[in-house]
């Protein structure tokens, strides 16, 4: 009777236990998604307000306010020759999001045809295929960026060719993946048996199961293709050298750091940290969802 009166007892106090603990990584998941909206709200509004409302020239030199700490005229200072920091973050931001959108968007589109095309065919196709990406995967992505630039003459374009074309292949292996599971799926048994030809349950079938995954890896490109044109940028590839960019306001920061003038480097560094953290956490989130498995063994 003792023994069961216990058991009894025990029973109840473990359980809100287990749904408090549920409770508290789903509120810590709630805020985490909030906090990335907000981040990439603010970032979204800086890029489009702040040039319109800060009426300063970017590119005016002004010697006699040469290194000014931040304050209210310049909120994050000026550089070594008088140029409102602010400004040049912003614009440095642009450039970043531009290459990052542009980068993934298009890394996304050879990954998945490829990725598709191999799961989809197999045979020496798939080898093919994959022998490829290996090929390109034993190459350092900053190493063949810059044998890309190379090529070009230096602007935003061929810096996004450059990123596109090293960022491809996991989005290519993630699609090949997924299309693999969904050719054992029984509908796609179904559609085959019907008399549907390979093109059309890739097209209708393979495709949209694999899109989601695809967006996802776009999403996650984005901080990446930006962290790699910045540091394109550090040193001093592909864009021309008046283009404000987040990698060369780091670049051109070094010595005024050994100084002591801290904020030519911290506001470029964060305006490329905050970003990459914000969309990490959303594509977290997507991620969750797109993955009932891992988001229910998250919730235990």
């Amino acid at each position: 009777m003792t023994d069961t009166g216990a058991g009894t007892t025990a029973g109840p106090e473990a359980e809100p236990v287990w749904r408090s603990r549920g409770a508290d990584r789903r509120s810590t998941r709630t805020v985490r998604v909030y906090t990335s909206a907000a981040l990439i709200a603010v970032t979204v509004l800086a890029v489009l307000f702040v040039p319109p409302v800060v009426q300063l020239d970017q590119q005016a030199i002004d010697l006699s306010a040469e290194l000014l700490p931040p304050s209210w005229a310049h909120p994050f200072g000026t550089d070594d020759v008088g140029r409102d920091l602010l400004l040049r973050c912003v614009y440095g931001l642009r450039v970043s999001l531009l290459v990052g959108v542009a980068a993934a968007l298009t890394a996304t589109v050879i990954g998945t045809a490829v990725g598709a095309c191999a799961g989809a065919l197999g045979g020496w196709v798939d080898r093919g295929l994959m022998r490829l990406v290996d090929t390109f995967s034993s190459v350092p992505h900053l190493l063949l960026g810059i044998f890309i630039i190379a090529m070009f003459r230096p602007g935003v374009w061929p810096v996004v060719v450059s990123v596109a074309l090293t960022h491809w292949l996991s989005t290519a292996r993630i699609v090949r993946a997924e299309v693999l599971s969904l050719k054992s799926r029984p509908y796609i048994d179904a559609a085959v048996s019907g008399g549907a030809s390979r093109w059309r349950v890739t097209v209708r079938h393979l495709l949209p199961g694999v899109l989601p995954q695809a967006a996802l890896a776009a999403v996650l490109m984005i901080p990446h293709a930006m962290w790699h044109e910045s540091a394109l940028s550090f040193l001093g590839l592909g864009l021309p050298t008046h283009t404000a960019s987040l990698g060369t306001l780091i670049q051109d920061a070094r010595g005024t750091l050994l100084a002591g003038q801290w904020w030519p480097t911290l506001f470029p560094g964060l305006f490329i940290i905050v970003p990459t953290l914000a969309v990490a956490g959303l594509a977290g989130a997507w991620r969750e969802r797109l993955n009932p498995r891992r988001r229910s063994e998250l919730m235990l």
